[in-house]
């Protein structure tokens, strides 16, 4: 008896629309087929597979990530995240996380969630703890 891996988030949304607009646009994942639960909602998908649900019509708690920090995506091309989180006016936490040197930039979906993009082997391109 063995976990097989994280399967997907899930993420409660007031704003079912602009949602779907952050992470198909901006985050580049592909919405897809979803079962008819009999309330609004989407599911998206990376490399075939449903990673993300976004479900609307239910009450978000006052605290909105909970006891969850983040979410985190493996991520390619780094400068080019940059530009378009800048372009699509949204701020982000650029660091270099320590003894792995992988880049971690951190920020937020329309809905208080916190997303971070990993960057495995990327040079040396910004200093550690740059903001966007």
């Amino acid at each position: 008896m063995t976990i097989q891996g994280l399967d997907h988030f899930t993420v409660l949304t007031e704003d079912l629309e602009t949602t779907r607009r952050f992470y198909a646009e901006v985050l580049g994942l592909r919405e897809g087929e979803r079962p008819p639960f009999g309330f609004p909602g989407a599911w998206f998908y990376c490399r075939g597979r449903p990673v993300l649900h976004v479900i609307a019509g239910r009450d978000l708690p006052a605290q909105r990530s909970g006891v969850i920090d983040h979410m985190a995506f493996s991520a390619t091309n780094k400068e080019e995240w940059k530009a378009k989180l800048q372009r699509h006016g949204i701020p982000f936490d650029l660091r270099r996380q320590p003894g792995t040197g992988v880049w971690q930039m951190f920020f937020l979906d329309p809905n208080g969630a916190k997303v971070e993009l990993d960057f495995g082997d990327e040079p040396e391109k910004a200093s550690a703890g740059a903001r966007g």
